[in-house]
């Protein structure tokens, strides 16, 4: 049984791994999909609350923080996420320069597919959460609405900001790590060190994820645990706002284009991103009761 459900999570991770490599999909998103996302920041956020006791020489703390995290959990999901980088990167990156429109309806349908699970979660929605979601929906529609920066060789602590801002965007369902280094123009850079294995320039990327996760893990567990309805409801809007991001025809710079020649093809593809998403809704949620 434990092996099986270790095998689910290196799927769960592989998924999220892919999902980070893509601009616009949410690492995020996938892990709230996949029904894990609670469960990851909870051990993510201990994980911090350790370290951080550790570094002020508090070792029964520490201690004490590091026996509650799942380990187990953690590591084999961490697996997956690596793989899911390594292979997304290799595959999606030319995928994505080849067919453009159609790699990014087939995410847009994902996206859209994926707003039920947050909205689900939510609970009973009054008048004023669809306001707040409308609003959370013109901010992220606002900021992926933004011209991609121009690509750089990046400075060593030019790497770390960015990759701490882009582990915060990873946290948040909706709000895709990928898109916010393709903004800043560090999303080329990036995805060519994991292709070439440079290591100095991945080292110092998982130095700022860390910095980045650690600022963060706790404030997130804090409002999921304390206003999780109004979190979905922000999830949902950021979501649905991000869809921006994945509209199949656009420019260089991110500019949206009126509708191609190729609209009957993008349409299908957007049809299958949203029906893999709702297998896997229906998937996850046969698992959950059999658990």
């Amino acid at each position: 049984m434990k092996l099986g459900k270790d095998l689910l999570n290196v799927l769960r991770g592989g998924l999220i791994g892919v999902a980070e490599v893509i601009p616009g999909v949410s690492g995020g998103t996938v892990a709230l999909v996949v029904g894990i996302y609670e469960r990851l920041v909870k051990s993510a956020s201990l994980f911090v609350s350790g370290a951080l006791a550790l570094l002020s020489l508090r070792t029964s703390a520490a201690v004490h923080f590091f026996r509650q995290v799942d380990w187990r959990f953690l590591l084999v999901l961490l697996a997956g996420m690596f793989a899911g980088i390594l292979g997304g990167a290799a595959v999606i990156e030319p995928l994505l320069e080849q067919y453009p429109s159609l790699a990014r309806a087939l995410f847009a349908g994902l996206i859209l597919a994926s707003l039920a699970v947050p909205f689900r979660l939510a609970g009973r929605w009054a008048p004023a959460h669809f306001l707040l979601a409308l609003l959370a929906a013109a901010v992220a529609f606002f900021l992926t609405s933004l011209p991609r920066a121009s690509e750089q060789d990046p400075l060593w602590w030019q790497i770390i900001i960015a990759a701490a801002i882009a582990v915060c965007a990873l946290a948040l369902p909706g709000v895709s790590g990928s898109f916010v280094l393709l903004t800043i123009g560090f999303y080329a850079p990036t995805i060519a060190a994991v292709n070439d294995r440079d290591f100095a320039y991945l080292g110092l990327f998982v130095l700022g994820a860390i910095i980045g996760l650690g600022s963060f893990a706790k404030l997130l567990e804090f409002v999921l645990n304390r206003y999780k309805t109004l979190t979905m409801v922000l999830m949902t809007g950021l979501m649905a706002g991000s869809l921006r991001a994945l509209w199949p025809w656009q420019s260089e710079a991110g500019m949206a284009l009126s509708p191609q020649a190729d609209l009957l093809i993008v349409l299908i593809f957007f049809g299958i991103g949203a029906a893999i998403v709702a297998s896997l809704i229906l998937v996850e949620a046969r698992v959950a009761k059999k658990d």
